[in-house]
């Protein structure tokens, strides 16, 4: 049998009274690409600091393969801020071939200058670097701390194709879902202390997880009824506790364990009805905005007499390369940064809550409880609900020991999981979402993702994450750079989708087609719609609008508990052929839309 990369046995870890895990094993075996899944404040970034021996450990034994060549992407990586792009990320004894892979790799992450100094580049920049560094070396063991952070879409792609060609065999945490799917083939769950092993992607571990947690749930009532029993005998019975009682004392502490046993499963939807906006949203009119060049740069131009109309309760992502100007747009709705032309017409009903990619700073010595009851004691959900600060923040997995912990004690997924609970909790009816995934755990993104579907308001959603896009929007505006925007009429699948179907029109015209001189089709006339496919274009968008207020009505109804049984049988049959015709017209209309 071949020997691991790496053998974990008996690990466990604690900080003070908070052990992190006990007695956890494992082992990673060549070719096997793991990924490491836990809430946030479990010990992921921990264990992983373990590994390569930047942080120690309380028990067990970690034993690698001789001459295993390890390769380690931190979470925030530190450079020397006066040495170069490649200097940092070149320290190869001058061996040509490791330079040209350094330049070939910084230039699929979109850092062009190299010999700009590190301490001028971006928190994000200096990532991608730390990306590029780990991967020239070519380690025959990859160890990954968020990867996918500050990546845009098409570096994520890349990356993802990078590592999944040849043998590679690496360990990493992630939240992006799609990656974790795409890339890996073995799945470690760190949930109470303990670790659980799935040999699949992350689609097999959902299925796998789900039916651990019905197991768990199965063997929790099965005690509990027991324990019923044992413990109305362990009162009966106290003079009885001879020789032979005592076996039967002890089996009760082992049941009792079992039965309190607690299943941290969001089942319940957090869902406001008292939230109200206006049917005026915002208007953006013919915005424009760049900025001027530099003695390095040409002038970056973001916006261009852009025009768009926000409507009601809609959700919308906005998506694009880095660079294109995606969080510049938000801070021009938001009144950050002035257009250099045209305005935003806003609505008076709008109160935008923002969650920000830099987060919040809060003060040390606060308690998590007293910073959300700063801003409310409670929410009120309408309908004569509400949740009070201590709920909330359970809904969004602050356990009640949790709530009454420091902020120094707190990862630093769990303070940008708290930054967005003080966002939440002063109930804005406009949510604006700069990468809001970044350093938030898997369970949370769901939880998130979850409150934003029942969200009664707008939403505004800037994001990398595939999956929790496909979730959450329903509409995209993709930024191709110099103030390039193409709006799409759907999610990332549906765009990605379309965009592939057109590549393929497109690939299949030029084999096709003879060979012509080239020429400048600038001035060419472009085919128009006819009279008959106006008037259809024009009664899509009524169809399409009229569709779009049936569904939300019907999820409404079902969602409310207020229609009768027949109504629902009535109304579950008629939403999936309502989602169909939906998604045929939209199609149509967008196919119309390229001739409009």
């Amino acid at each position: 049998m071949a020997v691991p990369y790496i053998d974990v046995q008996n690990l466990t870890k604690s900080f003070g009274a908070q052990i992190l895990f006990k007695d956890i094993s494992f082992s990673i075996a060549e070719g096997q690409r793991v990924g490491l899944i836990a809430q946030n404040g479990t010990g992921k970034s921990t264990l992983l600091s373990i590994l390569t021996g930047k942080e120690g450990y309380d028990t067990g034994e970690i034993i690698f393969r001789r001459d295993l060549k390890t390769g380690y992407l931190e979470q925030s990586p530190q450079f020397d801020p006066n040495e170069s792009v490649l200097e940092a990320c070149f320290n190869h004894e001058g061996d040509p071939e490791m330079v040209l892979k350094a330049k070939q790799n910084l230039t699929q992450l979109k850092i062009a200058d190299l010999q700009q100094p590190m301490g001028q580049l971006s928190g994000g920049q200096q990532k991608r670097v730390a990306l590029a560094n780990v991967l020239i070396t070519e380690p025959d063991f990859l160890i990954l701390d968020e990867p996918t952070n500050h990546l845009d879409l098409e570096m994520i792609e890349w990356l993802e194709g990078f590592l999944r060609r040849g043998n590679k065999t690496l360990l990493m945490v992630t939240h992006d879902r799609f990656f974790l799917d795409r890339v890996c083939n073995l799945i470690l769950e760190l949930d109470n202390q303990t670790i659980y092993t799935y040999r699949g992607n992350y689609a097999y571990y959902l299925e796998k997880r789900q039916e651990r947690i019905d197991n768990l749930r199965a063997e929790v009532a099965r005690a509990n009824n027991l324990y019923r029993t044992e413990l109305e005998w362990m009162r009966r019975m106290p003079q009885a506790r001879g020789h032979k009682a005592r076996y039967r004392e002890e089996a009760f502490y082992e049941l009792e364990k079992v039965a309190k046993q607690r299943i941290e499963e969001r089942q319940m939807r957090l869902k406001a009805s008292n939230v109200y906006i206006g049917s005026k949203i915002f208007e953006c009119q013919y915005v424009s905005k760049s900025f001027h060049a530099t003695e390095s740069q040409h002038e970056k131009i973001i916006l261009k007499d852009f025009y768009y109309n926000f409507a009601r309760f809609e959700k919308m992502g906005i998506g694009g390369g880095n660079g294109t100007g995606k969080s510049t747009v938000i801070k021009l709705l938001l009144g950050e940064v002035k257009p250099d032309g045209g305005r935003f017409d806003i609505g008076e009903t709008v109160r935008f809550g923002y969650f920000a990619q830099e987060g919040l700073q809060f003060r040390e010595d606060q308690k998590v409880i007293d910073i959300i009851k700063d801003i409310a004691e409670y929410i009120d959900l309408g309908r004569g609900r509400h949740m009070t600060a201590s709920q909330f923040l359970q809904y969004f997995l602050f356990t009640p020991e949790q709530q009454h912990n420091f902020v120094y004690k707190l990862s630093g997924g769990e303070k940008r999981k708290l930054h967005l609970c003080t966002i939440l909790m002063r109930n804005p009816n406009f949510l604006v979402l700069d990468e809001p995934t970044n350093d938030l755990d898997i369970q949370t993104l769901q939880v998130l993702e979850a409150y934003l579907q029942d969200f009664p308001g707008c939403v505004i959603v800037v994001s990398h994450d595939r999956y929790f896009t496909d979730k959450v929007v329903d509409h995209l505006l993709v930024f191709k750079g110099e103030g390039g925007i193409q709006d799409f009429p759907g999610n990332y699948t549906q765009y990605r989708e379309w965009q592939t179907m057109k590549e393929r029109e497109s690939d299949k015209e030029t084999t096709t087609a003879p060979k012509k001189e080239k020429k400048d089709y600038r001035n060419d006339t472009r085919r128009r719609l006819s009279y008959k496919e106006k008037r259809e274009f024009e009664q899509l968008e009524k169809d399409i609008a009229a569709l779009e207020e049936e569904q939300k009505r019907i999820e409404e109804a079902l969602c409310g508990g207020t229609v009768s049984v027949e109504e629902i049988t009535k109304m579950s049959k008629r939403l999936p052929l309502l989602k169909e015709e939906l998604d045929e017209k939209s199609m149509r209309w967008l196919e119309l839309s390229e001739y409009e």
